[in-house]
């Protein structure tokens, strides 16, 4: 199991990390290209003000973190968030063909206003779906006493709705109108 491998201070640099690449690069004096890659080198130095990070530990973060939440480019040079940017970057994923039923998984406290709106990407730049009710059940969970919806995504994508798959194998799309949802759980 991923995760396993990483100690407590692994764990916490890995969520400061993702709150510098997914959000506030600012908040240690980097920039992100348009793409979301950031400079390792200046990643690294920027992290190590407050959480200690080298390559050796930045490394074995990306490889054992149990959401995939990072990717190196080729040499190792740039990383990035994989999906969940409340910043505006294009990861350059690629536009897929949805399976029919995807899931997404929340807390129940959620459940009327998702009902009324649907799934609305609030402060990320697009709604996350899992390819299981067990992940979105997992998912939920971290939101108190979970509820967890199918996602009629044949007939979002039949009405011009589109789909995207992060490296992670995370689904994403811009929103999910309420007509499209039912609840399992």
């Amino acid at each position: 199991m991923r995760d396993s491998n990483l100690t407590m201070s692994d764990k916490n640099t890995s969520k400061f990390i993702s709150l510098i690449l997914r959000h506030h690069p600012e908040a240690i004096g980097i920039t992100l290209d348009k793409h979301g890659w950031a400079v390792v080198d200046d990643l690294i130095e920027g992290v190590n003000k407050t959480h200690p990070l080298d390559m050796e530990s930045l490394e074995r973060i990306v490889t054992q973190d149990e959401k995939q939440r990072y990717s190196f480019n080729e040499d190792k040079t740039l990383i990035r968030a994989n999906q969940g940017h409340s910043i505006p970057v294009d990861v350059e994923l690629p536009e897929v063909i949805p399976p029919a039923v995807l899931y997404h998984g929340t807390g129940i406290k959620y459940k009327k206003s998702i009902d009324e709106e649907g799934l609305i990407p609030k402060s990320r730049l697009y709604v996350h779906l899992s390819g299981d009710a067990e992940t979105a059940l997992k998912v939920g969970q971290r939101h108190g006493k979970p509820v967890i919806y199918t996602v009629d995504t044949a007939a979002m994508h039949a009405n011009g709705y589109k789909f995207y798959r992060s490296v992670n194998g995370v689904w994403l799309t811009k929103k999910v109108p309420a007509k499209y949802l039912s609840v399992i759980k």
